[in-house]
């Protein structure tokens, strides 16, 4: 194009058409991502087209999704398990072919996705199984393992009451109600502030065609001696003892909604600490299988409880026994994982430290991010309170797993500064230090290389540091950093984010947000 003279040359509509294309796709990419969900109850996966745009005046000229649109939603699938309760990776396997083959799409048209674990899905042979079918494609995919907490805070993205929560300044609780837990999270201004699970779901009884229960779980045994009646399998539940399990349910919910302790006999209900009860809440949205009959997206009886609570939850609202007005959020049944956009950054060679570069590349590394303000004054131990209170959020068992640790520096790059910095981030990850772990660190802010230094040389850690700066993270995102590029020592970054399933706030999508129907049930 360069020997294009343009003060007398008019170009031809195909040579505009060549460089508008080179222009638009530099700041422009689109792709195809797949999310897979697999719950203790359901499982289901989704494919999108995803366009994402650079902001050229962010950092590190970050992407943002600017449109998505979703391209094929498999039916809900009933996660199949085997007699001895694990669940049938076999079965989900040809599901998730059976998908593809009905969206006409083939694996090499995937870019990107992710594979979110959640429940039953977690426990470690069950995970093994599930992980092993997506091996072949591990660069691509992020593999997501959800507990409580993350739960929680997925499905009050997904949901769309974190965006709610931005638009409308206001404090929600999201009470998201799956098959086998009930999740909350209060948010507010885009932000999750606490999260908390309680075993209470529309699915921990099961009935079959004929009505006789087929499935009951230990809470539901709990709660049904609470309320007098006897779960047996193989028999019918009388009109009148579901009632009664449903209204303890719902006495159970509305106690924890209103932040009252429970009572001792449900303690074993309990799958977190509560949330605290000093915050005022503004509202509640509802999101989960349960969501799905409260808001009236579905009518279907689908052999357990479920509707049944939502008719109980509604009553208790309409007769102001839970106090909050309630919003739709907009998304029910998941609050979906779209799949993970990814793009690529090149981290500068100047300002990095990476004290063994055969260490690299690293693949598929959860960020953790602090959110405590890194301007003024730094004290050692709120960082590592800050560094504990974010690994809690995305449930990951400090020293298990090798994270990256995202943040925000403000001011001068100060030495005593940089020094309590160091040294509240060792205190956060004192099992990785102790351990000789890789330790991970990207931020905004060009102190990686003094960072770095300081870690090694005067906190004497002896493990692998990687420490980037330039680079703007965010919860859910991933990371894969690449080999070093020789002469300049760039390190290329792959980010990976989620995707939810929500359209709400993404740029210019604000006038149409697209509202799927969802025929589910979680």
């Amino acid at each position: 194009m360069h020997d294009l003279e343009f003060d007398h040359i008019h170009p031809s509509e195909e040579q505009k058409e060549q460089l508008s294309d080179a222009i638009w796709s530099a700041d422009n990419v689109e792709f195809t991502t797949v999310g897979v969900d697999v719950g203790s109850s359901t499982s289901h996966l989704m494919f999108a087209k995803v366009h994402l745009q650079r902001l050229a005046e962010a950092l590190s000229s970050r992407f943002v999704v600017v449109s998505r649109e979703i391209l094929w939603k498999s039916p809900i699938l009933l996660t199949p398990y085997r007699p001895d309760f694990t669940i049938d990776a076999e079965e989900l396997g040809a599901f998730i072919d059976a998908a593809y083959g009905q969206a006409g799409i083939t694996k090499n048209d995937i870019d990107s996705g992710a594979v979110i674990l959640t429940g039953e899905a977690l426990k470690r042979t069950n995970a093994r199984a599930i992980a092993d079918l997506f091996a072949m494609e591990s660069g691509k995919f992020v593999c997501a393992s959800a507990g409580h907490n993350m739960e929680a805070l997925m499905a009050a993205h997904g949901s769309g009451a974190v965006e709610l929560s931005r638009q409308e300044h206001r404090t929600f609780l999201n009470v998201d109600i799956g098959g086998g837990t009930t999740k909350f999270a209060l948010v507010h201004g885009g932000r999750l502030l606490h999260s908390s699970a309680i075993a209470v779901g529309g699915r921990l009884v099961a009935m079959d065609e004929d009505g006789d229960l087929n499935r009951i779980e230990e809470p539901a045994l709990l709660m049904a001696k609470a309320a007098g009646i006897d779960l047996v399998l193989g028999q019918k539940l009388t009109d009148e003892a579901r009632a009664k399990l449903v209204t303890t349910m719902i006495e159970i919910l509305r106690n924890a909604i209103a932040r009252k302790p429970l009572g001792a006999e449900f303690n074993d209900l309990i799958l977190t600490p509560s949330l605290p009860a000093d915050i005022k809440i503004d509202a509640i949205t509802f999101s989960g299988g349960v969501s799905e009959f409260i808001f009236k997206r579905e009518t279907a009886d689908h052999g357990d409880i479920g509707r049944d609570m939502a008719n109980a939850l509604v009553e208790a609202l309409e007769n102001n026994e839970i106090e909050y007005p309630v919003y739709d959020p907009g998304q029910g049944i998941r609050a979906t994982v779209v799949g993970a956009s990814q793009f690529t950054v090149q981290v500068s060679g100047n300002t990095i430290h990476i004290t063994r570069p055969e260490a690299l590349p690293v693949r598929n590394v959860p960020v953790v991010r602090i959110e405590a303000a890194l301007d003024g004054d730094i004290d050692p131990d709120v960082i590592s309170g800050a560094i504990a209170t974010s690994l809690a959020r995305i449930d990951i068992t400090e020293g298990e797993t090798t994270t990256a640790l995202a943040f925000t520096w403000e001011g001068e790059p100060a030495y005593p500064r940089l020094f309590a910095l160091a040294k509240g981030i060792c205190g956060g990850f004192a099992n990785t230090v102790a351990e000789a772990k890789p330790l991970i660190l990207v931020m905004e802010g060009d102190i990686g290389k003094s960072l770095g230094v300081i870690l090694k040389t005067e906190l004497d850690v002896t493990g692998d540091i990687i420490s980037l700066d330039g680079v703007q993270l965010r919860e859910f995102d991933f990371i894969d950093v690449g080999e070093l590029i020789q002469p300049t020592d760039v390190a290329p970054l792959i980010i990976k984010s989620l995707l939810f399933g929500s359209d709400r706030g993404q740029s210019q999508d604000h006038g149409h947000s697209h509202h799927h129907d969802h025929h589910s049930h979680d």
